[in-house]
């Protein structure tokens, strides 16, 4: 009865890697939790990522209609707080009321639904550096001011559709609807 609400990760290689950046910055493989296409009715989504050598991961600000929580741990298990980076988070809209905290040691940052944020530049690192996005919505996205107006941006991840396996998945919404009970 229950069985849709347990999930077993699978292994993931992030692919999001931008021009003149080290496609080495990242351990692989990772482990996302992507949401509602993955346990119905859920209306949370993290990643799981170690990252070993600079990069700059969100250069776009955007906004999110729910909460979204960044935690910055060290990754050199068993002690987290074993932490030697220094990692630029912007919270605010830039040009306007923006701050940018630098991050160097271990960190949650709350980000309330309608703040602006980022840039998150991973300028240091000297040890590892274990980091979640974890937001409160079934589907991973954000919105983005565009020259065209507003626009909803949302991201499931390099993972097959959850009806067309041989489909990678393009956010439609339709496991967004569906119910854990059925």
């Amino acid at each position: 009865m229950y069985e849709k609400l347990v999930f077993q990760f699978p292994q993931e290689n992030n692919e999001a890697v931008g021009e003149g950046d080290d496609p080495g910055y990242v351990i692989k493989p990772q482990a996302y939790f992507r949401g509602a296409c993955q346990i119905p009715g859920s209306a949370f989504n993290v990643g799981f990522q170690i990252f070993v050598k600079p990069f700059f991961l969100d250069r776009v600000q955007h906004r999110h209609d729910v909460e979204e929580y960044l935690i910055f741990l060290g990754g050199s298990f068993p002690n987290v707080f074993d932490f030697d980076a220094d990692i630029e988070f912007t919270l605010g809209k830039l040009g306007e009321d923006e701050e940018l905290f630098h991050i160097t040691k271990p960190t949650i940052v709350r980000v309330p639904p309608g703040v602006y944020h980022c840039p998150l530049h991973f300028k240091k690192i000297n040890k590892p550096v274990f980091f979640q996005a974890a937001l409160l919505d079934g589907v991973f996205g954000g919105i983005y001011d565009t020259p065209d107006g507003e626009r909803v941006m949302k991201y499931n991840g390099p993972i097959p559709c959850k009806y067309d396996v041989n489909k990678r998945c393009d956010t439609c919404g339709k496991c967004l609807e569906e119910d854990w009970r059925s």
